[in-house]
């Protein structure tokens, strides 16, 4: 163990050259020190803070130091607190409203530096600029605009909401960078700009809070500590890290900041692993990154680890946590734009609750970083198997290793600046030297929404895109004039080529990785993206692409029917709630109409409708054709379905992506949990009752939270204003059980469809509504981290298939993996199994699958009919995140046609007759 060999204030005037003339808050020292569990927790950049006579401290403004016990604080009280610094330091503190949450509350990020640098701020924005985009800076000019450029450093709190730290720490940041005037703080401000975000996810720190103060403020025991509330944000909670696509607002905002003032650094501030791990990015990394962020990231992380360990401060590590494969965590949007992600994950209590905590894993596989609590070369001085843990630890350690940050970043503004302008410059190097040189997505593609989907991801993150003004030759094909080109001499063609290309390139199948294997873009919307090797096409004419807009067309009014061509749009679900109060029809067959062919699944709408039908066809991107008569004689009247979406309370997140595609499409339905389940009688409410992926396990579906411990409520009261919001419930505890299973079983015997999505899929066949399919779980070695494999499409005529035939290349389509569990049905049920997958090596095409041939031919879509109504298990996840564009379709066809699922039934055979002299 270090100890520290002198007093706490000759160590910061040593470090710091802290001003021994400035007065120091005598009260902060003593509780804060009162507040901290143990001496060693204490750093000396943090065991004193300085009275101002100008600048109100966290404790003026709250009543409390930062770090007190059983305190947190609510978004408008920390939104206050910053809006107070900025009001007494105008000079230094600017305010920037970058937009509004889900639920209406202001996003900021707040920038603090010394006058002179607040006051050039924009002159520094627009160097940034520069410096992004090398194409418009020679590097004979490069160095001067460095030399008269701040870097921005940002650090960003509050993304996951149970992570309750940061916020908290960062305003006592705020008031030392302010006012404490030692030479290591006097550096920062001169070198720096240091921007926040107080709380990223704001709607989730109020709805946490109130969780907070009803149900957590008196727990003390790590091992009986009940989780957090069910919501955080609207709809997802913990994968608002994993957004890759941008779906949350918040992170929109946080994106569109991040192309308008370009800060060369991103540090996000997490809590999970003690006592403190700094991201490092360790293998596997993403080859298509700039070499130069690998080396920068061990730079810091190594500095940090070496300073903490030297006060003293057990548990500061780096390395063997977070690898660097993945580029959708939301700050490594400044990684991917050439800049450097920084991250940290400190220990946390989950609140302001000191309690003891069990250190030591207490199953040691599958931990990352093998054992927290023992000693290995990137965690020189391991945290004790057992804590006693406060906020103010907390807050001691991050605050300690942020600081630490900042001080090496402004010793070498100019070296961050010149790494940040260097790796930009290599960008559009690779991108013109190295194939490939562009990806091309085709003109003439049957539905543009996923080409707006694709290219609204792509331009929401800064990168270019040409629209060809004539036709385009590679040696890769021929596409016409108005195809989409992505060149990738450009300073986020890194970037561009990470999203668009397969994932054939992970650097050992023996590492894991934190998160998904595969990404490409093409493969998960179902839209035709080329890769071009040939470098002419870098010469290739094209007209910059701002936007992407849908144009649908329709023939002329005066028709009696008209037919919308199901051309694979997810706006098709759209455009029938759309149209909810008509009478459609859904054609069953292809047919000709005026020498055009009318697909399966396309709409038949009566002329009548044709002023509502108009605008929304175009809108959305779609083509209608007037037919004769009433239209195809091989159609059926579609009713669309009364739906209940099935949640847990204790794992919305998954369901909140699915919620977020219905919100988005305008897909109608009735968020339901167990209370509504164990009513009985569904099928008196409902059609079609989904249960999506949910949980850890077909446990956690049927049982959810273990009935222990007190009741949890989550009602909206006078107190407790933020909770009860997307449903609300006495008790979250407990699941639907098995009185629900009963409800469930018997809404689909009286006539209902319940289909079940990813994990869900094995609760039928585990707890007995359907009958001789079973569950198996894969080999040992079988490693499958989200990669896109192929599907074979077994019976195309299903309603499930409508839109999808341009998909189909030899039967096949591309799905996202999305859970282990394996399916097997006897030969004489075959006719239920709709998709299957064809496993092994071949069958993976983007990430990768260890032990592939265990799914050889199992069934990926299984349609099962149980008395008068019927269950149909998807496999796969057809909404994954905001990703899987292209599956979306099959989940929307199944409700549309909810009453058509059983088309292609095929009974199985039945059995011999046995001669009457053998019975």
């Amino acid at each position: 163990m270090i100890r520290k060999s002198f007093a706490a204030a000759t160590m910061a005037m040593l470090l710091c050259g802290a001003a021994s003339a400035q007065q120091m808050d005598p009260d902060y020292a003593d509780t804060v020190k009162s507040w901290t569990t143990k001496p060693e927790f204490m750093s000396p950049l943090v065991d004193h803070l300085p009275v101002s006579s100008t600048i109100p401290s966290p404790k003026q403004v709250l009543g409390q130091h930062i770090g007190a016990p059983n305190t947190l604080h609510y978004y408008e009280q920390i939104i206050g607190y910053y809006r107070a610094l900025a009001a007494a330091a105008p000079d230094r503190v600017r305010i920037i409203e970058i937009g509004k949450s889900e639920e209406g509350r202001e996003n900021v990020v707040v920038m603090i530096s010394a006058a002179n640098n607040i006051a050039n701020l924009e002159s520094y924005r627009a160097n940034l600029a520069r410096l992004a985009d090398p194409r418009t800076l020679p590097a004979a000019e490069a160095a001067g605009v460095i030399a008269a450029t701040k870097p921005i450093y940002h650090i960003s709190g509050g993304l996951h909401s149970a992570e309750t730290g940061p916020p908290e720490m960062l305003m006592e940041l705020a008031y030392r960078l302010l006012t404490e005037d030692s030479t290591l703080m006097k550096t920062i401000s001169e070198n720096l700009v240091v921007s926040i975000t107080p709380v990223l996810e704001a709607d989730g720190r109020d709805r946490y809070v109130d969780w907070y103060y009803r149900n957590l403020v008196d727990e003390r025991d790590d091992r009986t500590k009940p989780g957090g509330p069910p919501y955080w944000g609207k709809y997802i909670y913990h994968d608002n890290n994993r957004d890759i696509n941008f779906s949350d607002v918040s992170a929109r905002h946080l994106m569109k900041f991040y192309l308008d003032w370009h800060p060369p650094v991103m540090h996000e501030l997490h809590e999970s692993v003690p006592f403190m791990y700094t991201y490092s990015g360790q293998a596997p990394q993403n080859p298509d990154l700039d070499p130069i962020l690998f080396g920068e990231l061990p730079w810091f992380a190594n500095f940090e680890m070496a300073q903490m360990t030297k006060y003293g401060m057990p548990g500061v590590w780096t390395h063997g946590f977070v690898d660097a494969w993945t580029p959708g965590y939301l700050a490594f949007m400044s990684s991917n734009h050439n800049g450097m992600l920084r991250m940290y994950e400190t220990f946390g209590n989950a609140g302001a609750t000191t309690m003891l905590r069990h250190v030591a894993p207490e199953v040691q596989t599958g931990v990352r970083g093998g054992d927290w609590t023992k000693r290995d070369w990137y965690r020189p001085l391991p945290p004790y198997k057992e804590v006693m843990w406060s906020m103010r630890n907390n807050t001691n350690y991050m605050e300690t290793g942020i600081l630490t940050a900042l001080d090496l970043a402004s010793r070498f503004p100019n070296v961050i600046l010149e790494n940040f302008y260097k790796k930009s410059s290599n960008a559009v190097v690779a991108g013109s030297s190295e194939a490939p040189y562009a990806y091309v997505i085709p003109a003439g593609q049957a539905d543009s929404a996923r080409i707006k989907f694709v290219t609204d991801v792509l331009r929401m993150q800064g990168i270019e895109i040409g629209r060809a003004t004539q036709a385009v030759k590679v040696k890769e094909g021929s596409y016409p004039a108005g195809s989409l080109i992505v060149k990738l001499d450009q300073p986020y063609g890194r970037l561009a080529k990470m999203l668009l290309r397969l994932q054939d390139n992970y650097p050992d199948e023996k590492l894991t990785t934190y998160d998904d294997a595969a990404w490409t873009m093409g493969l998960m919307t179902h839209t035709k993206v080329v890769e071009v090797a040939d470098k002419a096409i870098l010469e290739t004419p094209v007209t910059k692409l701002d936007s992407f807009a849908l144009s649908g067309s329709i023939d002329g009014a005066g028709a009696g029917t008209y037919a919308v061509l199901d051309e694979g749009s997810v706006n098709m679900a759209t455009l029938r709630y759309k149209l909810k109060d008509v009478g459609v029809r859904i054609v069953d067959a292809p047919f000709k109409a005026k020498g055009q062919t009318v697909p399966a699944g396309s709409f038949l709408v009566p002329g009548s409708a044709y002023g509502t039908l108009k605008p929304l066809v175009e809108q959305l991107g779609l083509k209608a054709v007037a037919v004769s008569g009433s239209g195809a004689s091989a159609a059926h009247d579609s009713a669309l379905p009364r739906t209940a979406v099935f949640s847990t309370w204790g794992g919305t997140e998954k369901v909140g992506w699915l919620r977020y595609a219905f919100d988005q499409q305008g897909i109608d339905y009735d968020l339901v949990y167990k209370e509504r389940l164990r009513q009985g009688n569904l099928r008196a409410d409902f059609d079609v009752i989904i249960l999506p992926n949910q949980g850890r396990s077909t446990k956690d579906i049927v049982f959810d939270l273990p009935m222990q411990g007190k009741p949890l409520p989550y009602t909206k009261t006078e107190k407790y204003r933020f909770s009860g919001d997307y449903g609300a419930s006495e008790d979250i505890r407990g699941g639907m059980g098995l009185e629900g299973l009963m409800a469930l079983r018997q809404f689909v015997e009286q006539g209902g469809t319940l289909i079940t999505t990813g994990n869900a899929s094995a609760v039928p066949v585990q707890f007995g509504l359907v009958d001789d399919i079973t569950t198996s779980a894969p080999p040992k070695d079988f490693y499958a981290p989200g990669p896109i494999v192929s599907a074979k499409v077994l019976k195309p005529e299903s309603p499930i298939f409508y839109g999808y035939q341009g998909d189909l290349v030899d039967a096949k389509m591309p799905v996202r993996w999305a859970d282990n569990t394996l399916y097997a049905v006897p030969e004489r049920l075959k006719g239920e199994v709709l998709m299957e997958f064809p496993g092994g090596k071949a069958g993976v095409m983007s990430g990768f699958m260890r032990e592939a041939e265990a799914v050889k031919d199992r069934p990926a879509i299984i349609n099962v009919p149980r008395g008068n109504g019927r269950i149909l298990m998807f496999a796969t996840n057809p909404i994954w995140r905001w990703q899987n564009f292209g599956e979306f379709r099959m989940l929307y066809n199944a409700m549309l046609n909810w009453k058509q699922l059983g088309a292609t039934d095929v009974a199985p055979s039945a059995p011999a007759e046995v001669p009457e002299a053998q019975r």
